[in-house]
């Protein structure tokens, strides 16, 4: 692994600014682009690529899977390579990286943070485990999706439970989420290892012929997510 972000001291020791990681590193032309592949202005969110050609000996090839390594780094932007980051670079060139783009949802084109508002509901007394994510929308392009797993004692009515976790959101993030929809299911979809997935949730909802990953736990899970978005016609279930 090799650093694209830095503050080089043998080169020039910079002022430190808190939440970046520093300016690129020598070899690397690192951009914020838009949707359109075009570079933002300075403090405007957008995609952290790098422009071609990279320094050498970095990101030759994925082992076995070349298509893969093409599609999913360079496909979605020509003549860059596609960090999978989201962030902003400010009027000095110091880089702010945001998040997983993942995680990172355009409502009715503000971009937003799907952990920011995990992290709202995590929060509520009631939920034992959450996650949160955007599912397809035809008005807003995309809007959020919040899983809960109740704790097994809980003196709340679901209805209050979910009345106040939308509440909280709104308050916490702010009317532009469009946090509106929670739904509390029994489990959540793990990896092996334990770690919720939240494209596969995603996928559900929005894709007819996904692919079911490996790493998945329990693909009986699958049918039971299905089940609990067609009774409340969540995505392509409506």
């Amino acid at each position: 692994m090799l650093a694209m972000l830095a503050n080089m001291v043998g080169v020039e020791l910079l002022e430190s600014k808190v939440g970046s990681a520093g300016k690129p590193v020598c070899g690397y032309d690192i951009q914020i682009l838009n949707e359109n592949g075009l570079e933002t202005k300075p403090d405007e969110e957008g995609y952290i690529a790098i422009k071609l050609p990279l320094p050498p000996g970095t990101l030759m090839n994925i082992w076995g899977d070349t298509e893969r390594f093409k599609k999913g780094y360079f496909e979605r932007f020509p003549d860059f390579y596609f960090s999978g980051d989201g962030g902003y670079k400010d009027s000095d060139g110091y880089v702010f990286v945001t998040g997983r783009v993942d995680d990172i949802i355009n409502v009715a084109g503000h971009r937003l943070s799907t952990a920011e508002m995990e992290e709202v509901v995590s929060n509520h007394t009631d939920v034992a485990e959450c996650a949160v994510f955007g599912i397809h929308c035809d008005l807003k392009g995309q809007q959020p999706l919040g899983l809960i797993v109740l704790k097994s004692k809980t003196s709340h009515q679901l209805d209050q439970i979910q009345n106040q976790i939308v509440l909280n959101v709104r308050e916490e993030i702010g009317a532009v989420a469009s946090f509106r929809n929670v739904l509390v299911v029994n489990r959540l979809p793990k990896t092996r290892s334990g770690k919720i997935m939240r494209k596969l949730l995603r996928n559900i909802a929005d894709v007819d012929d996904f692919k079911v990953p490996s790493t998945l736990n329990d693909v009986q899970i699958i049918s039971e997510i299905q089940d609990i978005y067609m009774s409340h016609r969540i995505g392509k279930f409506q």
